[in-house]
């Protein structure tokens, strides 16, 4: 009996690709009418204390630039915007060791995080990864994902797991970049969207 080909292959299948695809040249842009609006670019903010920093020189077309400075909350934030935007990032032997030896602090931290118009955790680690068994320590994996979808549900402070550090970057830096354009356009009367019957 002959057996039939599959076409479409299931999506349990796929996987992510070795090189995703470089980032867009240019930024997402707002218009009017057909109509590009010019906008100012924003100068992002990277706290001094971040560890392990995103660089974010490859956007940098995107930026006015980038300024180190000491952030009252989070690890990346929009020159002017920091009481309204926060980005928090750890990788996974972070997440954990917040979780657990330094949990409190690291709640303490989100629910501050919360009262933020725009928020987001970014972990540079697949989800997959953070659901595993960890190879030093006793973390349980289970633990640590319910304790992210708390923080989303109870919280409402919403994550984002990206596979690499450099996704991350990518990421980080399309979020900060709409965040500004998004605020740009509300408070110069263009109304909360990118382009007309759009986002």
């Amino acid at each position: 009996m002959k057996t039939r080909r599959t076409l479409i292959r299931s999506s349990l299948e796929w996987q992510m690709t070795t090189a995703p695809l470089p980032h867009p040249a240019i930024p997402v842009l707002a218009e009017r009418g057909g109509t590009q609006l010019k906008t100012p670019r924003p100068v992002i903010l990277v706290d001094t204390r971040e560890q392990n920093p995103f660089d974010f020189s490859r956007f940098y077309g995107r930026f006015a630039g980038v300024e180190g400075k000491p952030l009252k909350l989070g690890d990346y934030s929009v020159a002017g915007l920091e009481d309204v935007c926060v980005v928090e990032r750890k990788d996974l032997p972070d997440l954990i060791h917040s979780f657990t030896a330094e949990r409190s602090v690291f709640v303490n931290h989100l629910r501050r995080m919360s009262h933020y118009p725009h928020r987001l955790l970014v972990i540079t680690a697949a989800l997959s990864q953070v659901k595993s068994p960890y190879p030093h320590g006793r973390a349980n994996p289970n633990r640590i994902t319910q304790s992210m979808i708390a923080v989303l549900a109870g919280l409402r402070v919403p994550f984002l797991c990206t596979e690499t550090h450099e996704l991350g970057e990518e990421l980080v830096a399309s979020y900060l970049y709409q965040v500004h354009l998004y605020h740009w356009l509300e408070t110069n009367d263009h109304g909360r969207f990118l382009s007309d019957n759009d986002l």
